[in-house]
């Protein structure tokens, strides 16, 4: 028994390249993609489910859905639906973007190469928070491992042995644990204290992210840099991948930076501020340029072998 439905994406869109935005590197166990289906465990309302996104049609017109082993409730069908076109941008018009790519020399040939990319965004700002507080300072390589040692403690999972699917924690699983549990995986304390004070605030309502959603880029940061853990890049990366703010450029993260520098053959690396006034010229279109810098350094790494004939 399963559950299908179609998505149709606002065009251009490629699932592969989005996926990869998603998954970030090859062993990442939270968002999975096999070079033609994306697989991801969800949990709505304290239950969890497989969900298999695949093309329906060429050139990613339609998408379609399934929902592996069993028939579920129309409300939690369209809840499912809702997140999915949210992390996959695909109700995100792109048109303004690619004229203007169009008409600028060094951005023309990086929006044609990778042309059908939507700007993701994770599942929850919950998850795009961890994700931020787990990767700072490290590798992106060793941030994915860490978080998936994370959810495998944590998550919620489906089926047994090599063929168990974990989902992303939730904030109750985190909030049950203890800072040295969290630790024991390979984090620091900080960190690990971090992640489960964090965790117990949204569980005791003392944090609400939907809350500060509706807050501007100058509020949001402030509130999020008073949380422990929390400096500006973890704030600025959580606004553009927790809350989907396709303008916000990280401007401290020092791998979209080299790529920057390598992108635009610059001869010296490059500061906070520097970055912000090359990015500015691609306003608001600073967070697509963070994933075209990341699309352009899994492309140099091999990573997007699968991508179609003539776009390599």
């Amino acid at each position: 028994m399963e559950t299908r439905f179609l998505l149709h994406p606002v065009p251009p869109f490629r699932l592969d390249l989005t996926a990869w935005a998603l998954q970030r590197r090859p062993g990442n166990i939270i968002d999975r993609w096999d070079g033609r289906t994306y697989h991801r465990v969800l949990t709505v309302e304290g239950s969890s489910f497989e969900i298999a996104v695949s093309e329906a049609s060429e050139a990613g017109r339609a998408l379609r859905v399934i929902i592996k082993g069993v028939s579920i409730q129309p409300e939690t069908g369209q809840t499912i639906r809702e997140q999915l076109e949210s992390a996959l941008g695909i109700r995100t018009d792109l048109s303004g973007f690619y004229r203007m790519a169009e008409k600028d020399s060094r951005l023309k040939p990086l929006a044609r190469r990778f042309r059908g990319i939507k700007p993701p965004r994770f599942f929850s700002i919950y998850e795009g928070l961890i994700n931020g507080i787990a990767c700072q300072q490290l590798s992106l390589s060793l941030g994915i491992q860490l978080l998936g040692r994370l959810t495998r403690r944590f998550g919620h999972s489906l089926g047994n042995g090599d063929s168990a699917s974990y989902g992303f924690p939730c904030p109750q699983d985190l909030a049950d644990g203890k800072p040295e549990d969290v630790k024991s995986l390979g984090f620091n304390f900080q960190k690990a204290r971090a992640m489960v004070d964090i965790s117990r605030a949204i569980i005791e309502g003392r944090l609400d992210l939907d809350a500060l959603e509706k807050e501007n880029d100058e509020e949001a940061l402030r509130r999020l840099m008073e949380l422990r853990g929390v400096g500006r890049w973890t704030a600025e990366y959580t606004l553009l991948r927790g809350m989907g703010r396709w303008h916000t450029f990280p401007v401290d993260d020092q791998g979209a930076r080299n790529g920057l520098v390598r992108w635009l053959d610059l001869r010296k690396p490059l500061d906070a501020a520097r970055t912000q006034r090359i990015v500015g010229q691609w306003q608001p279109y600073g967070g697509l340029i963070y994933f075209h810098m990341l699309m352009n350094s899994l492309s140099d790494a091999g990573y997007l072998r699968s991508m179609r004939s003539g776009e390599k």
